[in-house]
């Protein structure tokens, strides 16, 4: 899914082909970043877990076994790691949280320390994080400076993005992405309430006050090709739009692009009986979060509103 304005964004962009490796690129990001590399010139390969031809431009490997296939990668010259298990996947047992930090943290490293040791590594890496980074902060602007908060999701980014010190030792830029709620009917968080908002049970989540930083899709990828392009951008980068809503203002705006009531909340107590942990931590929890460094970087938001936005990927005008 592209629109237009993606579209008019890769004709001005410079037409330099880079040879692109991207991981976990079966994921969200992952299925409409590609494409769109592709389509402005640039040589895409993907790093899978199964086996390649010996015709392939893909990459194996296993971090559970800590493989990868090196000579493959010489001539990479930028490295785009999207991998991880979902957060929303269901409940978060002990179990499934062991996997979400392990599928984060085993793929960084394995992935870092190989580009450390290249003779020729490539010129950046940007690698996902998330806006969990801060944790619950109620109505507190956060920026890229911002400390760190509490709890399970601000340990695991935490770690995560240590994970790519060995990157950022042998000298390449990395780029740290903390991606907020990306809005996409494809999946993600709106992918899950389109049914029940269509059928009229939408209603705010809790209290409806916490703060949601949201980014559209589309922004998602014109962000990450700003990154590779932008030589100064370093360091953590909070991929979010500029005007954060409560879960409130959210709902009242996807039930007025929806034509359609909001007039079923979904208590607290109710989301912490469902979900536990994971209804405080992802959507109870309240962020603030400003985009400080991409637009100081000269990114031009495509949807800085949200009920442009919604319409967009919606295809409601």
């Amino acid at each position: 899914m592209t629109s237009p304005d993606l579209a008019a964004q890769r004709t001005s962009t410079p037409r330099t082909s880079l040879r692109i490796l991207v991981t976990g690129s079966h994921g969200l990001v992952g299925t409409a970043l590609v494409p769109s590399l592709t389509a402005s010139g640039h040589q895409v390969s993907r790093l899978i877990r199964s086996a390649t031809s010996p015709g392939s431009a893909d990459v194996s490997w296993d971090p559970g076994q800590g493989t990868i296939e090196v000579g493959r990668l010489e001539g990479v010259e930028a490295v785009i790691h999207l991998a991880g298990e979902s957060i929303a996947a269901g409940r978060w047992t002990t179990q499934r949280k062991e996997r979400i930090r392990i599928s984060r943290l085993q793929g960084t490293r394995l992935l870092c320390e190989t580009l450390e040791a290249m003779a020729h590594p490539p010129r950046v890496l940007i690698s996902a994080s998330a806006i969990g980074y801060y944790g619950d902060r109620g109505e507190e602007l956060l920026r890229e400076d911002s400390a760190p908060g509490t709890g399970f999701l601000a340990e695991v980014c935490r770690a995560w993005e240590v994970a790519t010190e060995p990157a950022s030792r042998r000298g390449i830029r990395v780029v740290l992405c903390r991606m907020g709620v990306i809005l996409s009917p494809e999946g993600g968080a709106l992918g899950k309430m389109l049914l029940p908002f269509r059928l009229g049970l939408g209603g705010r989540l809790g209290s409806g006050r916490q703060v949601m930083s949201w980014i559209a899709l589309d922004d998602v990828v014109g962000a990450m090709h700003h990154a590779i392009i932008t030589e100064h951008l370093r360091g953590p980068v909070n991929l979010v739009a500029p005007q954060p809503v409560t879960n409130q203002e959210f709902t009242t705006v996807l039930g007025r692009v929806l034509h359609r009531p909001t007039l079923a909340p979904v208590p607290a107590f109710a989301l912490r009986l469902m979900l536990g942990e994971l209804a405080d931590q992802a959507l109870l929890a309240s962020a603030r979060v400003q985009p400080t460094k991409l637009v100081a970087a000269g990114y031009a938001f495509h949807y800085p509103e949200l009920e442009a936005a919604l319409h967009h990927l919606l295809r409601r005008s």
